[in-house]
Protein backbone atom coordinates (compact mmCIF):
# COMPACT_ATOMS: atom_id res chain seq x y z
CA UNK A 1 0.00 0.00 0.00
CA UNK A 2 1.08 3.57 -0.70
CA UNK A 3 0.89 5.99 2.23
CA UNK A 4 0.32 9.62 1.32
CA UNK A 5 1.79 12.23 3.62
CA UNK A 6 2.52 15.89 4.21
CA UNK A 7 5.83 16.61 5.94
CA UNK A 8 5.93 19.69 8.16
CA UNK A 9 9.55 20.47 9.00
CA UNK A 10 12.25 22.97 9.97
CA UNK A 11 14.82 21.71 7.54
CA UNK A 12 18.25 21.18 8.93
CA UNK A 13 20.23 18.00 8.47
CA UNK A 14 17.90 15.35 9.90
CA UNK A 15 14.83 16.92 8.27
CA UNK A 16 16.68 16.76 4.94
CA UNK A 17 17.23 13.01 5.34
CA UNK A 18 13.54 12.64 6.22
CA UNK A 19 12.50 14.55 3.08
CA UNK A 20 14.70 12.36 0.88
CA UNK A 21 13.43 9.15 2.45
CA UNK A 22 9.80 10.24 2.07
CA UNK A 23 10.29 11.42 -1.51
CA UNK A 24 12.16 8.31 -2.63
CA UNK A 25 10.58 5.32 -0.90
CA UNK A 26 8.27 3.41 -3.27
CA UNK A 27 5.64 2.90 -0.57
CA UNK A 28 5.33 6.60 0.19
CA UNK A 29 3.75 9.49 -1.70
CA UNK A 30 5.03 12.79 -0.33
CA UNK A 31 2.47 15.28 -1.61
CA UNK A 32 3.94 18.44 -0.04
CA UNK A 33 6.53 19.87 2.33
CA UNK A 34 5.59 22.68 4.69
CA UNK A 35 8.24 24.66 6.51
CA UNK A 36 8.42 26.40 9.87
CA UNK A 37 10.89 28.42 11.91
CA UNK A 38 13.02 26.10 14.01
CA UNK A 39 16.48 24.63 13.49
CA UNK A 40 17.20 27.71 11.37
CA UNK A 41 15.01 30.71 10.44
CA UNK A 42 12.04 30.21 8.13
CA UNK A 43 13.80 31.57 5.03
CA UNK A 44 16.53 29.00 5.55
CA UNK A 45 14.25 26.04 6.33
CA UNK A 46 12.37 26.84 3.14
CA UNK A 47 15.48 27.25 1.00
CA UNK A 48 16.98 24.07 2.47
CA UNK A 49 13.82 22.10 1.67
CA UNK A 50 13.89 23.35 -1.90
CA UNK A 51 17.59 22.48 -2.20
CA UNK A 52 16.92 18.91 -1.10
CA UNK A 53 14.06 18.41 -3.55
CA UNK A 54 15.96 20.05 -6.40
CA UNK A 55 18.88 17.72 -5.66
CA UNK A 56 16.50 14.80 -6.18
CA UNK A 57 15.00 16.32 -9.33
CA UNK A 58 11.64 16.37 -7.55
CA UNK A 59 8.75 18.74 -8.18
CA UNK A 60 7.08 18.18 -4.79
CA UNK A 61 5.75 21.61 -3.72
CA UNK A 62 7.09 23.50 -0.71
CA UNK A 63 4.93 25.88 1.34
CA UNK A 64 6.52 28.35 3.77
CA UNK A 65 4.77 28.78 7.10
CA UNK A 66 5.23 30.49 10.46
CA UNK A 67 8.34 32.66 10.92
CA UNK A 68 8.06 32.80 14.74
CA UNK A 69 6.43 30.91 17.61
CA UNK A 70 2.70 31.03 18.21
CA UNK A 71 2.77 33.55 21.09
CA UNK A 72 6.40 34.27 21.95
CA UNK A 73 8.43 36.76 19.88
CA UNK A 74 11.38 34.34 19.82
CA UNK A 75 12.70 31.12 21.33
CA UNK A 76 12.81 31.04 25.14
CA UNK A 77 16.57 31.49 24.59
CA UNK A 78 17.41 33.23 21.28
CA UNK A 79 18.92 30.94 18.64
CA UNK A 80 22.26 32.75 18.45
CA UNK A 81 22.78 32.34 22.19
CA UNK A 82 21.45 28.79 22.22
CA UNK A 83 23.82 27.65 19.47
CA UNK A 84 26.72 29.83 20.54
CA UNK A 85 28.93 26.94 21.68
CA UNK A 86 28.25 24.74 18.63
CA UNK A 87 27.26 26.93 15.65
CA UNK A 88 28.30 24.33 13.07
CA UNK A 89 25.82 21.66 14.20
CA UNK A 90 22.84 23.26 12.45
CA UNK A 91 24.20 25.30 9.56
CA UNK A 92 22.03 27.99 8.00
CA UNK A 93 22.28 26.46 4.52
CA UNK A 94 22.70 22.81 3.64
CA UNK A 95 25.76 22.01 1.54
CA UNK A 96 23.72 21.51 -1.62
CA UNK A 97 23.38 23.72 -4.72
CA UNK A 98 21.23 26.80 -4.31
CA UNK A 99 17.61 26.08 -5.12
CA UNK A 100 16.27 26.84 -8.57
CA UNK A 101 12.66 26.07 -7.67
CA UNK A 102 10.61 28.44 -5.54
CA UNK A 103 8.09 28.00 -2.73
CA UNK A 104 4.39 28.12 -3.46
CA UNK A 105 2.59 31.42 -2.97
CA UNK A 106 0.07 29.90 -0.54
CA UNK A 107 1.13 30.01 3.11
CA UNK A 108 1.73 26.63 4.77
CA UNK A 109 -1.01 27.22 7.34
CA UNK A 110 -3.61 27.89 4.66
CA UNK A 111 -2.32 24.92 2.68
CA UNK A 112 -2.86 22.62 5.67
CA UNK A 113 -6.39 23.97 6.14
CA UNK A 114 -7.27 23.60 2.47
CA UNK A 115 -5.74 20.14 2.24
CA UNK A 116 -7.58 18.64 5.19
CA UNK A 117 -10.89 20.26 4.31
CA UNK A 118 -10.65 18.39 1.00
CA UNK A 119 -12.32 14.98 1.32
CA UNK A 120 -9.86 13.56 -1.20
CA UNK A 121 -7.15 13.95 1.44
CA UNK A 122 -8.94 12.01 4.16
CA UNK A 123 -6.12 9.44 4.15
CA UNK A 124 -3.15 11.83 4.19
CA UNK A 125 -0.91 11.43 7.24
CA UNK A 126 0.62 14.59 8.69
CA UNK A 127 4.19 14.11 9.89
CA UNK A 128 5.40 17.08 11.96
CA UNK A 129 9.12 17.01 12.71
CA UNK A 130 9.69 20.63 13.72
CA UNK A 131 8.00 23.06 16.11
CA UNK A 132 4.23 22.69 15.91
CA UNK A 133 3.46 26.33 15.11
CA UNK A 134 1.96 25.75 11.65
CA UNK A 135 -0.43 23.10 12.89
CA UNK A 136 -1.47 25.10 15.96
CA UNK A 137 -2.28 28.09 13.75
CA UNK A 138 -4.24 25.90 11.34
CA UNK A 139 -6.25 24.37 14.19
CA UNK A 140 -6.98 27.80 15.66
CA UNK A 141 -8.30 29.03 12.31
CA UNK A 142 -10.18 25.83 11.48
CA UNK A 143 -10.91 23.69 14.57
CA UNK A 144 -12.59 20.99 12.45
CA UNK A 145 -9.14 19.89 11.34
CA UNK A 146 -8.92 18.04 14.65
CA UNK A 147 -11.22 15.36 13.31
CA UNK A 148 -10.23 15.72 9.65
CA UNK A 149 -6.54 14.90 10.17
CA UNK A 150 -6.62 11.08 10.19
CA UNK A 151 -3.20 10.58 11.76
CA UNK A 152 -0.46 12.80 13.17
CA UNK A 153 3.11 11.70 13.83
CA UNK A 154 5.21 14.11 15.89
CA UNK A 155 8.96 14.05 16.42
CA UNK A 156 9.36 15.74 19.76
CA UNK A 157 9.63 15.52 23.48
CA UNK A 158 11.16 12.92 25.74
CA UNK A 159 10.35 11.10 28.96
CA UNK A 160 12.08 13.03 31.69
CA UNK A 161 15.17 14.40 29.92
CA UNK A 162 16.01 16.82 27.16
CA UNK A 163 18.47 18.07 24.58
CA UNK A 164 17.96 21.80 25.22
CA UNK A 165 17.30 21.83 28.96
CA UNK A 166 17.35 19.08 31.55
CA UNK A 167 13.78 18.11 30.63
CA UNK A 168 12.92 19.76 27.27
CA UNK A 169 13.45 18.58 23.71
CA UNK A 170 14.09 21.24 21.06
CA UNK A 171 10.95 21.03 18.88
CA UNK A 172 8.57 21.23 21.83
CA UNK A 173 10.68 23.80 23.70
CA UNK A 174 10.80 26.20 20.72
CA UNK A 175 7.03 26.66 20.81
CA UNK A 176 5.53 25.02 23.90
CA UNK A 177 2.21 26.83 23.56
CA UNK A 178 1.77 25.47 20.03
CA UNK A 179 2.63 21.94 21.17
CA UNK A 180 0.13 22.11 24.03
CA UNK A 181 -2.56 23.42 21.67
CA UNK A 182 -2.00 20.53 19.26
CA UNK A 183 -2.02 17.86 21.98
CA UNK A 184 -5.19 19.34 23.46
CA UNK A 185 -6.97 19.77 20.11
CA UNK A 186 -8.72 16.39 19.97
CA UNK A 187 -6.85 14.91 16.99
CA UNK A 188 -7.82 11.27 17.29
CA UNK A 189 -4.57 9.51 16.39
CA UNK A 190 -1.33 11.10 17.59
CA UNK A 191 1.91 9.15 17.72
CA UNK A 192 4.91 10.83 19.35
CA UNK A 193 8.44 9.75 18.49
CA UNK A 194 10.56 11.27 21.28
CA UNK A 195 14.30 11.42 21.93
CA UNK A 196 14.05 8.11 23.80
CA UNK A 197 13.27 6.32 20.52
CA UNK A 198 15.50 8.34 18.19
CA UNK A 199 18.57 7.92 20.41
CA UNK A 200 17.84 4.19 20.50
CA UNK A 201 18.41 3.95 16.72
CA UNK A 202 21.40 6.12 15.83
CA UNK A 203 22.98 6.02 12.37
CA UNK A 204 26.68 5.11 12.33
CA UNK A 205 29.65 5.84 10.11
CA UNK A 206 29.43 2.24 8.89
CA UNK A 207 25.82 2.89 7.87
CA UNK A 208 27.03 5.95 5.96
CA UNK A 209 29.50 3.71 4.14
CA UNK A 210 26.52 1.58 3.08
CA UNK A 211 24.68 4.64 1.79
CA UNK A 212 27.79 5.73 -0.14
CA UNK A 213 27.92 2.32 -1.81
CA UNK A 214 24.31 2.75 -2.98
CA UNK A 215 25.49 5.86 -4.80
CA UNK A 216 22.19 7.56 -5.65
CA UNK A 217 21.80 11.32 -5.13
CA UNK A 218 19.67 10.71 -2.04
CA UNK A 219 22.09 8.17 -0.60
CA UNK A 220 25.18 10.31 -1.13
CA UNK A 221 23.59 13.49 0.19
CA UNK A 222 22.19 11.69 3.24
CA UNK A 223 25.55 10.12 3.99
CA UNK A 224 27.24 13.53 3.89
CA UNK A 225 24.58 15.11 6.10
CA UNK A 226 24.70 12.30 8.64
CA UNK A 227 28.51 12.38 8.73
CA UNK A 228 28.22 16.09 9.52
CA UNK A 229 25.78 15.29 12.34
CA UNK A 230 28.12 12.65 13.75
CA UNK A 231 31.07 15.01 13.62
CA UNK A 232 29.28 17.85 15.38
CA UNK A 233 26.85 16.07 17.68
CA UNK A 234 27.01 18.00 20.96
CA UNK A 235 26.86 15.18 23.51
CA UNK A 236 29.75 12.99 22.34
CA UNK A 237 33.49 13.38 22.74
CA UNK A 238 35.49 13.53 19.53
CA UNK A 239 36.94 10.08 20.16
CA UNK A 240 33.51 8.49 20.47
CA UNK A 241 31.71 10.21 17.60
CA UNK A 242 30.82 7.07 15.66
CA UNK A 243 27.05 7.59 15.34
CA UNK A 244 24.29 10.12 15.89
CA UNK A 245 20.49 10.09 15.98
CA UNK A 246 18.71 11.17 12.81
CA UNK A 247 15.51 12.00 14.64
CA UNK A 248 13.08 13.06 11.93
CA UNK A 249 13.71 10.25 9.48
CA UNK A 250 12.63 7.69 12.09
CA UNK A 251 9.09 9.10 11.85
CA UNK A 252 9.14 8.41 8.11
CA UNK A 253 10.39 4.87 8.66
CA UNK A 254 7.42 4.23 10.95
CA UNK A 255 5.02 4.85 8.06
CA UNK A 256 6.44 1.89 6.16
CA UNK A 257 7.56 -0.27 9.10
CA UNK A 258 5.42 0.47 12.17
CA UNK A 259 7.40 -2.18 14.02
CA UNK A 260 10.51 0.02 13.85
CA UNK A 261 9.02 1.73 16.91
CA UNK A 262 8.94 -0.31 20.10
CA UNK A 263 7.55 -0.04 23.62
CA UNK A 264 4.64 2.01 22.32
CA UNK A 265 2.22 2.97 25.08
CA UNK A 266 -0.78 5.19 25.63
CA UNK A 267 -0.42 8.33 27.71
CA UNK A 268 -2.16 11.50 28.68
CA UNK A 269 0.29 14.10 27.39
CA UNK A 270 0.62 17.81 28.01
CA UNK A 271 3.38 20.39 27.62
CA UNK A 272 4.64 22.63 30.40
CA UNK A 273 4.29 26.25 29.28
CA UNK A 274 5.09 28.19 32.45
CA UNK A 275 7.72 26.39 34.52
CA UNK A 276 10.92 28.21 35.40
CA UNK A 277 13.02 25.07 35.02
CA UNK A 278 10.57 22.87 33.12
CA UNK A 279 9.39 25.03 30.21
CA UNK A 280 8.81 22.82 27.18
CA UNK A 281 8.75 19.55 29.09
CA UNK A 282 6.52 16.86 27.62
CA UNK A 283 4.57 15.57 30.61
CA UNK A 284 3.50 11.95 30.11
CA UNK A 285 0.95 10.50 32.53
CA UNK A 286 0.49 6.71 32.43
CA UNK A 287 -1.04 6.26 35.89
CA UNK A 288 -3.78 3.64 35.90
CA UNK A 289 -5.96 5.90 38.05
CA UNK A 290 -5.58 9.07 35.98
CA UNK A 291 -8.91 10.69 35.14
CA UNK A 292 -7.95 12.27 31.78
CA UNK A 293 -8.21 10.05 28.73
CA UNK A 294 -5.14 9.01 26.80
CA UNK A 295 -4.56 11.44 23.94
CA UNK A 296 -1.30 10.11 22.46
CA UNK A 297 0.75 7.02 21.85
CA UNK A 298 4.47 7.33 22.57
CA UNK A 299 7.31 5.08 21.37
CA UNK A 300 10.18 4.72 23.83
CA UNK A 301 12.45 2.35 21.89
CA UNK A 302 13.33 1.68 18.24
CA UNK A 303 14.85 -1.00 16.03
CA UNK A 304 18.10 0.47 14.67
CA UNK A 305 18.72 -2.29 12.13
CA UNK A 306 15.27 -1.93 10.59
CA UNK A 307 15.69 1.85 10.47
CA UNK A 308 18.90 1.55 8.45
CA UNK A 309 17.25 -1.02 6.18
CA UNK A 310 14.37 1.39 5.54
CA UNK A 311 16.74 4.20 4.61
CA UNK A 312 18.76 1.97 2.31
CA UNK A 313 15.59 0.77 0.58
CA UNK A 314 14.45 4.37 0.09
CA UNK A 315 17.80 5.52 -1.28
CA UNK A 316 17.99 2.63 -3.75
CA UNK A 317 14.64 3.56 -5.32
Amino acid sequence: MITRLILDCDTGTDDAVAIMAAACHPNLDLIAVTTVNGNVPLANTTENSLRVLDHLGSSIPVYAGAPRPLIRPDFPIPRLILNGDNPEFQVLYLDLPEAVSRPQTTNAVQFLIDSYLDEQNADVVLVAVGPLTNLALALAAEPSLAWRIPRLIIMGGSRGWGNVTAVAEFNIWVDPEAAEAVLSSGIRDILIVPLDATHDAPISLLDCDLFDSIGTPAALASSALIRHRIGHYPDALDATKLSAPVHDALCIAALVHPEVLQEVGEYTAHVETAGTHTLGELVLDSRAWRTDRSNVRVALRANAQLFVQFLADAFRS
